[in-house]
């Protein structure tokens, strides 16, 4: 029996509503304001718990090498991070597909946590994204380069001056007072080396990192 045209035919798939498109670009630095906000919601008991906590972790409370980036000190703590987040976000977000994102941040997160462990173990508590946010932004400048954005170039060479910096000066003027607190320099050292390590792995095994 001949074919008719509608035999040959394939279901046209329904296009994405642009609200769903839209949250599913975005999902990952969603999640990760709202977890830290809640937590902020949750006060002091629940930071505590979740804290990165050197005798804690050495205890077996290994949750703690990646719920401790969560935390914050204070509002003005979140609202920075939760800033540094939106602007790595806009220029970086398009470049990597949010599972290679998911596995940078946890990457960041455990290293972070590891450097600490290893290398300051005077420092007995710490909480905040600044880590994190420093890994995925070497990750995002990494592979932008690779695609041939060459302006990231010189955002790299910023960065890396940053972190020179606060390796013999200590934090940027007026970093410690915004946020209410010590900041850790040695913490955003040790979340760019994972965003670097990552990245590179992540341009290895998958070239092709788009959403």
């Amino acid at each position: 029996m001949p074919s008719t045209a509608s035999d040959n035919k394939t279901p046209s798939r329904e296009p994405t509503p642009p609200f769903i498109a839209r949250l599913h670009a975005n999902i990952i630095p969603l999640l990760l304001f709202l977890i830290a906000l809640l937590i902020q919601l949750g006060g002091g008991n629940v930071g505590e718990w979740l804290r990165y906590d050197r005798d804690g972790i050495l205890n077996g409370e290994v949750w703690r090498l990646i719920s401790g980036h969560l935390v914050h000190l204070g509002w003005p703590h979140l609202w920075m991070n939760a800033i540094g987040l939106l602007l790595i976000w806009l220029l970086f977000g398009h470049l990597i597909k949010n599972s290679s994102w998911l596995l940078i941040i946890v990457v960041c997160a455990v290293a972070t946590s590891i450097g600490m462990l290893l290398f300051n173990p005077e420092l007995q508590w710490y909480v905040g994204l600044s880590g994190i946010l420093h890994g995925m932004f070497v990750a995002g400048a990494v592979v932008s380069i690779q695609a041939g954005y060459r302006a990231e170039l010189l955002l790299l060479i910023l960065l890396t001056g940053k972190l020179a910096w606060e390796q013999v000066a200590g934090p940027l003027p007026g970093s410690t007072e915004f946020a209410g607190g010590n900041v850790i320099v040695d913490a955003h050292l040790y979340g760019a080396v994972g965003g670097l390590i990552t990245s590179l792995a992540l341009l290895v095994m998958t070239p092709n990192q788009k959403n």
